[in-house]
């Protein structure tokens, strides 16, 4: 008895293969072949959904065929590019809503300017762990540093994993719920940033909190506590926090209370980043003199 073959067959020209969607299949050997089903299947796949298959299609079709691939392996392939298509989409709107300043990544963050940093730490903070655990991620230093590139980075990092971020100052931050307590819309304000996945609150402490901004950021730190991770930034040494409450250092112990309890903290000291950059020294005036003095000195030490 002959041995039947059980391999799947080969990708044909999709022209073949969508006669499969007409309801009426015509077997008729003198029916044209369609040597481009692409406008056929173009309102199908918008009425699944699915139009982002037309961006690839033709040239998986063409790559199907030239590799004899089945039509198992070449229906993975448009699925794959679809699963893709529609990630990517989803983290350009990710990264739109969290309304990063600039794009900064861990990989732009220069390390060797600070070799005091616990560079162990900060990776394992980019695996998200802290995202999982809920924990607070308090981030000081002085001016210019790179305090909000190393939180921004971080979000960064969370988006890419999926999760949603927001990216604000804290001065924004305070201002914008004041503004929805005017509209009459502040609880919902609280519940979008308190459901947010990770909100990053950069430069607190660089102006004083007064009321109601001062009970504002305590509500939601209370409302996000062990329920969402939080990054914040400031100048401030950990021991000063308190003094961004200005009138206020009850609402300041509850506040902080909160955001230190498991909290990972991180301390930069170096140079900062915006410091001038020297330009070369002109070849005249004082530059000349100050280039010869060392070398006439040299001369009369010899002699």
């Amino acid at each position: 008895m002959d041995n039947v073959s059980t391999r799947l067959p080969t990708a044909q020209p999709l022209a073949h293969m969508t006669t499969a969607f007409h309801h009426r299949i015509d077997t008729s050997e003198t029916q044209p072949l369609n040597t481009n089903p692409i406008p056929e299947l173009a309102p199908q796949l918008k009425q699944l959904r699915l139009s982002g298959i037309l961006d690839s299609l033709e040239s998986r079709n063409r790559q199907a065929i030239q590799g004899k691939l089945a039509y198992t392996e070449f229906l993975a392939m448009l699925v794959s590019d679809e699963v893709a298509r529609r990630e990517n989409k989803k983290f350009s709107m990710r990264l739109r809503r969290a309304q990063f300043r600039t794009t900064k990544t861990l990989e732009q963050f220069e390390f060797e300017r600070l070799p005091k940093l616990n560079r162990a730490l900060i990776h394992d903070l980019a695996t998200g762990r802290y995202l999982q655990e809920k924990a607070p991620v308090l981030i000081v230093g002085p001016s210019g540093i790179g305090k909000s590139h190393l939180a921004q980075a971080l979000g960064h990092c969370a988006v890419r994993q999926g999760v949603d971020a927001i990216f604000t100052s804290c001065a924004a931050l305070t201002q914008s719920m004041n503004a929805a307590r005017a509209t009459g819309v502040y609880e919902r304000k609280l519940a979008t940033l308190s459901r947010v996945g990770l909100l990053i609150i950069d430069d607190f402490g660089l102006k004083p909190l007064r009321a109601p901004a001062d009970e504002d950021l305590h509500d939601l730190i209370a409302e996000r506590y062990e329920q969402a991770a939080t990054i914040v930034t400031s100048n401030l040494d950990f021991d000063e926090w308190d003094q961004a409450f200005a009138s206020n250092r009850l609402l300041a112990s509850a506040t902080l209370d909160r955001l230190r309890h498991n909290a990972y903290c991180l301390e930069l000291d170096g140079p900062s980043y915006r410091d001038p950059k020297v330009a070369p020294a002109a070849k005249t005036g004082i530059a000349k003199r100050l280039e010869k003095r060392p070398q006439k000195d040299s001369e009369t030490t010899a002699k």
